[in-house]
């Protein structure tokens, strides 16, 4: 599997360009360890979640209705991080937990920033999902906890496109509160 890694790859820069929505807040989210769904969804690369005990460590999130998803972004940073960092992550998809099959397996050698994991069913379709689960399968230098930094679920626009960068920037909080039709 070929993911795209770095500081030149930005959910954000795709999110304003109107190709692609992210549908994270769509979704109910729960972890394998007891909190820091907060952390993962705060939009700041200085948290994290951290689960401790033995792998997998598991991010699962149920959409309220089927849902497209075109990509799953992941922040990671090794240089801070170190043994925390994932090194293999499994991406599955179903209807509910019981179903779940995995559509992805993904080898991270020392990321730093974030990681765009496209998101396929068979020849180029793309999934159509209730639920996603993330699984670090194991961690850079063999080990056992793990840290997450952010994780951004990304879904195909549909119809027109209405990039927001012809508007020009729209940064701050302000602006950021209205950036979606709810």
């Amino acid at each position: 599997m070929s993911v795209k890694m770095g500081a030149n790859v930005c959910p954000i820069t795709e999110e304003r360009s109107g190709t692609v929505r992210e549908v994270g807040g769509q979704a109910v989210w729960s972890l394998s360890s007891w909190f820091g769904v907060d952390q993962l969804r705060d939009n700041s690369m200085e948290t994290y979640w951290q689960s401790d005990g033995q792998l997998p460590h598991l991010v699962n999130i149920q959409f309220h209705r089927k849902t497209t998803v075109s990509q799953i972004y992941i922040y990671s940073d090794y240089k801070l991080d170190e043994s925390y960092t994932p090194s293999r992550i499994s991406i599955r998809c179903g209807m509910h937990f019981n179903d779940l099959q995995e559509v992805e397996v993904v080898d991270l050698c020392e990321p730093s920033g974030w990681v765009c994991i496209p998101i396929k069913e068979y020849e180029e379709m793309l999934m159509c999902t209730f639920m996603i689960q993330i699984a670090v399968i194991s961690n850079h230098q063999n080990g056992r906890d793990t840290h997450m930094r952010q994780i951004r679920i990304h879904s195909p626009t549909e119809g027109s496109q209405y990039p927001l960068e012809h508007h020009g920037k729209f940064s701050t909080l302000e602006f950021a509160q209205f950036r979606t039709i709810r």
